[in-house]
């Protein structure tokens, strides 16, 4: 299974923009679909967004639409999530996670392989 680190994480304020990096390793990134998921405080962990494996569609959770945006490069066996207008709510741990079979979503959480996350911290 691939093995999966994030990166980019940190303290930023409220209307930055933040790009968060997730590096594939140890089997075939192209095999995967890919996607971010974010855990805030107290909260269960949930789908923000999702790619597929080659790139030609992406998933939002309706909640970051406009303001997220999922992207893959497969030179760089990377994917990435940048963020515009970031929010105190947008505070949590995010998470990459692949898949060999289906594209991580909402409805799909039961992925191949997990990171082990990256802090965002929002200050208003």
């Amino acid at each position: 299974q691939v093995q999966l680190v994030e990166s980019g994480g940190g303290l930023v304020q409220t209307g930055d923009s933040l790009t968060l990096s997730c590096v594939a390793s140890g089997d075939t990134f192209s095999d995967y679909a890919m996607g971010w998921f974010r855990q805030a405080p107290g909260k269960e962990r949930e789908f923000v967004a999702g790619i597929t494996w080659d790139a030609r569609h992406q998933y939002y959770a309706d909640s970051v639409q406009g303001r997220f945006t999922i992207s893959r490069d497969s030179a760089k066996n990377t994917v990435y999530l940048h963020v515009i207008r970031l929010e105190p709510e947008d505070t949590a741990v995010y998470y990459c996670a692949a898949d060999r079979y289906f594209v991580p979503s909402e409805h799909r959480t039961n992925v191949d392989s997990w990171g082990h996350g990256t802090q965002v911290t929002v200050s208003s």
